[in-house]
């Protein structure tokens, strides 16, 4: 029987908080809070608060990345 990506289990995936994540882009928790609302950042609600993925971080730094010359 095979899985769909929605029912694999999530196993040693590191979830960052907004203030983790707001240290490792060097921007503030409010830009963090806009990027997860506007969708460009993945996150998980967990209660009153939203986890991100560490990859996800990763990959949206990635594709950002902008070379000036």
């Amino acid at each position: 029987m095979s899985m769909t990506a929605e029912e694999k289990p999530i196993v040693g995936v590191k979830f960052l908080t907004v203030a983790e994540v707001a240290l490792v882009m060097r921007v503030s928790k409010m830009t963090v809070y806009r990027l997860v609302h506007s969708g460009e950042l993945p996150a998980v609600r967990v209660g009153k608060s939203f986890r991100v993925p560490e990859k996800a971080v990763h990959d949206y730094l990635r594709n950002a990345y902008f070379d000036a010359g």
